[in-house]
């Protein structure tokens, strides 16, 4: 077991966890992050636990934020806000077809400089705009492209399951979608159905594809003529998250949910050797056993 808090940098922002390494901060109060550009201020949104789970290489609390750390942040993000609206004029003069996503200020190291994320539909000549720019604010400013699901990743929002973006909460790394793993989840292959805000394909696709993949191996396919305990009948759908084929039944018509494990191809066979005698069954197994002692006994 391992203590645990969890932190954000921005209101309904992503969840950074660390190891609280002695301190204990309360849900609302401002700590002290460490980061590739050094110590951040940020809220921390989950009080330090204990978790059953074994979580190691956690990085560790910097400590508690003090009021000169505060006061930094606060200046920081007035730097930022107004580093924002000065691009965005700027855009808007310079006629260039982009969309501020996010602003970052680095005041440690030299040159202290802003960096400024922007979407845009192709690739864009923005060197007379980071010209203006730069001088409008009095220091070094370099602008970076984003690509579509990096954008929504940085601005977040609400998917249509109506929870928080996967990206912008908790995932580190986008894995490759197919419009394959849609059709594996007899999902429809509509464009409207299947993307997320960023316009491309949901990246919860690829959470219970594996799933699909391992039941359909073993479940009979859609209009297999299979046996079921209330008896034979043709397979006209399945239902993964039960773990289950919902099969028509050819005597009475009706349908019935028949688990994975009564059709699936192993349990039959066994079945079949069952009947034929290749494969003793368990009570036969236990007679014999009985039987074997008095045997003995007699000899």
């Amino acid at each position: 077991m391992a203590m645990v808090m969890a932190v954000s940098f921005e209101r309904y922002g992503r969840l950074y966890y660390l190891d609280p390494a002695g301190f204990t901060p309360h849900v609302g109060d401002k700590v002290l992050v460490p980061t590739d550009g050094g110590t951040e201020v940020a809220e921390c949104v989950w009080a330090p636990a204990w978790s059953d789970d074994d979580i190691g290489g956690l990085p560790r609390l910097a400590g508690m934020a003090a009021d000169a750390d505060l006061d930094r942040d606060e200046r920081n993000r007035r730097r930022r806000a107004e580093a924002k609206v000065a691009a965005k004029r700027l855009i808007k003069q310079h006629d260039l077809p982009m969309k501020v996503v996010g602003v970052d200020f680095l005041d440690r190291g030299e040159p202290r400089r802003i960096m400024v994320y922007f979407s845009a539909p192709h690739r864009v000549d923005f060197r007379d705009l980071v010209r203006d720019l730069s001088r409008s604010l009095d220091i070094k400013v370099e602008l970076r492209q984003l690509g579509a699901r990096d954008e929504a990743r940085v601005q977040g929002g609400i998917g249509p399951c109506g929870r928080d973006l996967c990206c912008a909460t908790f995932l580190k790394d986008f894995e490759p979608v197919s419009v394959r793993m849609a059709k594996d989840q007899d999902l429809p292959v509509n464009p409207l159905k299947i993307s997320g805000a960023c316009g491309r394909l949901l990246c919860c696709l690829k959470y219970e594809h594996p799933l699909y993949q391992e039941f359909k191996a073993d479940a009979p396919r859609v209009g297999a003529t299979i046996g079921t305990p209330d008896g034979d009948g043709r397979v006209i759908g399945h239902n993964v998250p039960s773990d289950s084929v919902v099969v028509r039944l050819a005597a009475s018509g009706q349908t019935c949910k028949c688990s994975r494990a009564d059709v699936c191809a192993p349990r039959l066979a066994h079945d079949d050797a069952v009947k034929s005698g290749a494969r003793a069954t368990a009570d036969n197994a236990t007679a014999d056993n009985e039987e074997e002692p008095s045997s003995d006994a007699d000899t």
